[in-house]
């Protein structure tokens, strides 16, 4: 239980190319979420030095959680640490994972979305 409670407090620094899924990202369970027309997707997500994240949005919440941190460069050239035991949410449409993973060591983190049922998991910002 206390495991999965961990799961509920996840943020996500990854992503793929829109509206494809993410080459970094393994899913670990889904489900629909009862009595709405969303569904819970439970992944794990590693990306080493070098590895890119493109800007993307999701159709509904997503939470996330840093199991091994590291460092990520923005488009812009800032340096920015995702340290281990970060935990975020990125809401609805909300723009976020431009960045490239920089330093020695990979990012690794869960990341628990809850979405819109048959919408892509990853798309374009509008």
């Amino acid at each position: 239980m206390k495991y999965f409670l961990s799961l509920l407090f996840v943020c996500v620094l990854a992503s793929a190319a829109h509206s494809q899924d993410s080459p970094y990202r393994k899913e670990l369970k889904r489900s629909d979420l009862a009595g709405t027309n969303m569904e819970i997707i439970t992944s794990i997500q590693e990306m080493k030095p070098g590895d890119v994240g493109a800007l993307h949005i999701h159709h509904g919440e997503e939470a996330f959680y840093i199991i091994d941190g590291g460092s990520v460069e923005t488009p812009d050239g800032k340096q920015v640490q995702y340290p281990t035991g970060l935990a975020g949410i990125n809401h609805r449409d909300m723009p976020h994972g431009a960045f490239k993973v920089v330093g020695d060591k990979p990012i690794k983190f869960v990341t628990v979305h809850i979405v819109d049922k048959g919408a892509p998991l990853y798309d374009k910002p509008k």
